[in-house]
């Protein structure tokens, strides 16, 4: 098998990286419309979005955030790994699973209160559905990478995918920590 020169291979990493960064800026304005209609209808009518925070599940947001930050520490640890990395990986594959379960399972148990909504706390929960679905979608799409990575690693260092794929997760996770405190905090813990 032909080695590829370690200067080439650098350079290959170093675009990989800039082409990650950039997807995820995109990614950022993606999000950008949503935050700012959140903050626009906040400000419009803060009382209906104390009213619809205070009908969020407190404790599955909470444990959902302690999930997803334990799955990104995780992630750093396969991204710096040395030896194996098929542990870490399957472990933040689980926890990103977990996370999406227990979302699941929150949106099913909102339903009476999203049929009981009225006026401006229904654009508090479109928003909420709007904005915590595009999340899940995003981390579906890092689980599949994650899997993917884990499927490929046969006990193989950490490397370029894996550090572009942490990129993403890591994104994914930041995300979570604006949308956990806008949603779950915010209004329960003002006034």
């Amino acid at each position: 098998m032909a080695t590829i020169p370690l200067a080439s291979a650098e350079a290959g990493a170093e675009r990989a990286r800039l082409g990650m960064w950039l997807f995820l800026a995109t990614e950022a304005m993606f999000f950008g419309p949503l935050f700012f209609g959140y903050v626009h209808s906040r400000l419009a009518d803060s009382a209906a979005f104390a009213s619809g925070s205070h009908h969020m599940h407190f404790w599955l947001g909470t444990i959902n955030t302690a999930v997803l930050l334990t799955s990104s520490f995780t992630m750093a640890i396969s991204v710096h790994g040395k030896e194996r990395i098929r542990g870490t990986l399957g472990l933040t594959f689980v926890l990103g699973a977990a996370f999406l379960l227990i979302k699941g399972y929150e949106y099913g148990s909102e339903i009476p209160e999203v049929l009981a909504a009225k006026g401006a706390e229904q654009v508090f929960y479109l928003l909420y559905f709007a904005m915590t679905g595009l999340h899940a979608i995003h981390l579906l799409i890092g689980l599949g990478l994650v899997a993917w990575l884990f499927l490929s690693a046969h006990g193989r260092r950490a490397g370029t995918p894996v550090e572009i794929v942490g990129l993403y997760w890591h994104f994914v996770d930041a995300v979570w920590l604006f949308l956990y405190p806008m949603f779950y905090l915010l209004e329960r813990y003002s006034a």
